[in-house]
């Protein structure tokens, strides 16, 4: 597979989009349910989907084929791959182990690369498969550094159910993602980044009406509350729906492993926001495990 340099670029905006959408959805949780913050990524997202769309498809053209059945099932499984991933990322918060939950999510990476072999047929080198150990590594690393201070103490998070539930959401991120590529690929177009986006705009299309559909039906109350909570909603929508564009490019235009792979460098992002606008000091561990996913990182690239 040749790769597009636009992969690599594309890929680290998503993951700076991941990082930024997520702190600000964190301060709707005060205002609305489970369910209703999720909602809120898919609802606000279209209109933002669709404007890119139009955008794209003014400034440079094309067109793609008819949109056939087999297209829109694999939106609808990658898009409720995605919305399992997040719910049981959020019973894993619920067990007390954002942490160990959230670690175990970034699997995801390892994970993807063997689903994407098995059901793609998507092949990368020895060295990237290193790389992506490494990355994991490190993202494990800066995740649970203080909160286990033995090898007993880690293999206990291991097998608590945080991790567990952790590890089963990092399955259905990675899942969403092969199907997300599989659906790219089964849309007929000459354009792999306009099918990319008409991939997401049917994909946030989909979710919105599953996962609203159950609001409206479970939590109607709360269904009136995402359009109360409309500013600060649309903005939550809005960087899902760019971040999601740069994700749905990036598996277009390259293999899942390394998208995800390099997708690691979110929790970079974090520890950057929490440097510069929080004003909090990184701690060595920390430090190191950044490192490390830098490391990772860089011979992903060099294994490309």
């Amino acid at each position: 597979m040749i790769l597009s340099p636009i992969w690599l670029p594309v890929t680290l905006a998503a993951a700076l989009f991941q990082c930024w959408r997520t702190a600000l959805q964190q301060k709707l949780r005060g205002q609305l349910s489970v369910n209703a913050a999720a909602v809120v990524r898919y609802l606000y997202g279209v209109p933002v989907g669709a404007a890119l769309l139009g955008l794209y498809w003014l400034v440079f053209g094309g067109s793609v084929g008819p949109i056939g059945w087999a297209f829109l099932g694999l939106c609808a499984l990658g898009g409720l791959g995605q919305i399992l991933g997040t719910n049981l990322l959020i019973m894993a918060f619920g067990h007390r182990g954002f942490a160990v939950g959230t670690a175990y999510a970034k699997t995801e990476a390892v994970q993807g690369a063997i689903l994407a072999l098995v059901l793609l047929g998507e092949r990368i080198s020895a060295l990237a498969w290193v790389g992506i150990s490494i990355g994991v590594g490190g993202v494990l690393w800066l995740s649970l550094a203080g909160k286990t201070k033995s090898a007993g103490e880690l293999l206990r998070a291991t097998v608590q159910p945080a991790a567990m539930l952790g590890i089963t959401a990092g399955f259905f991120f990675a899942l969403t993602s092969v199907l997300i590529k599989a659906a790219n690929l089964e849309l007929p177009g000459e354009d792999p980044i306009l099918r990319a986006l008409v991939t997401l705009v049917c994909t946030n299309i989909i979710q919105t009406c599953m996962q609203g559909g159950w609001l409206l039906w479970r939590e109607p109350d709360q269904a009136r509350a995402v359009f109360r909570t409309w500013r600060s909603s649309a903005q939550v929508g809005a960087l899902s729906a760019c971040g999601s564009a740069c994700w749905f490019t990036g598996f277009a235009l390259a293999p899942v492993a390394l998208v995800r792979a390099v997708g690691q460098v979110e929790i970079i992002f974090t520890l950057l926001f929490s440097r510069f606008y929080l004003r909090e000091s990184p701690s060595r561990a920390e430090i190191f495990g950044a490192l490390t996913v830098v490391c990772g990182v860089v011979l992903v690239l060099l294994g490309r």
